[in-house]
């Protein structure tokens, strides 16, 4: 099974931008769909983005089209979030996900369907 580790979460201003990014270990990570989910204060976790195994399917949450992209480097083995014009409503542990699947599965934005968990790393938006 894969392992994940987050990192590039941080404190920023509205409007600002920030990378998150998401390093494999372990496992094959070209065979993990891979995705985004987040979590606020008192909030249940929610789905983000998700990319399919060979980054070919992006899926997205509406709070979030248009101003995140996810992508991802099978050689590099790691999954990107680029999240642009943040909001202080983005402010949130955000964790990576993957999924170990076959190439044609359907895309999935359960978080329940994803058997691979990084820690989370913090984002905070300041208006």
């Amino acid at each position: 099974q894969v392992q994940l580790a987050e990192s590039g979460g941080g404190l920023v201003q509205a409007g600002d931008s920030l990378r998150l990014a998401c390093a494999a270990s372990r496992g094959t990570f070209s065979r993990y769909a891979m995705a985004w989910f987040r979590q606020a204060p008192g909030k249940e976790r929610e789905f983000v983005a998700m990319i399919s195994r060979p980054g070919t399917t992006r899926l997205y949450s509406d709070s979030v089209k248009g101003r995140f992209i996810i992508s991802r480097d099978n050689d590099k083995k790691t999954v990107y979030l680029q999240m642009g014009s943040l909001k202080p409503d983005d402010t949130a542990v955000y964790y990576c996900a993957g999924k170990h699947t076959i190439l044609t599965a359907l895309p999935t934005t359960s978080a329940g369907d994803y058997d691979s968990w990084g820690q989370g790393t913090q984002v905070t938006v300041s208006s």
